[in-house]
C-alpha cells in the first residue's frame, strides 16, 4: 500500500500514511475543505 499523499511506502505507525507529515496535510486539506463527502 502507498501513501495517498506522496505515494511512498506507508508506515504502520502512521497507516495509511507513511509519515506524520503526510497525515498532517490530509487532516489540514480535511480542515479547509479539500475534501468533501457528497450529500443527497
Amino acid at each position: 500500500m502507498s501513501c495517498p499523499i506522496c505515494q511512498k511506502d506507508t508506515d504502520p505507525k502512521y497507516r495509511p500514511f507513511c509519515s506524520k507529515r503526510c497525515a498532517d496535510v490530509d487532516l489540514g486539506r480535511w480542515l479547509k475543505g479539500g475534501y468533501v463527502i457528497p450529500g443527497p
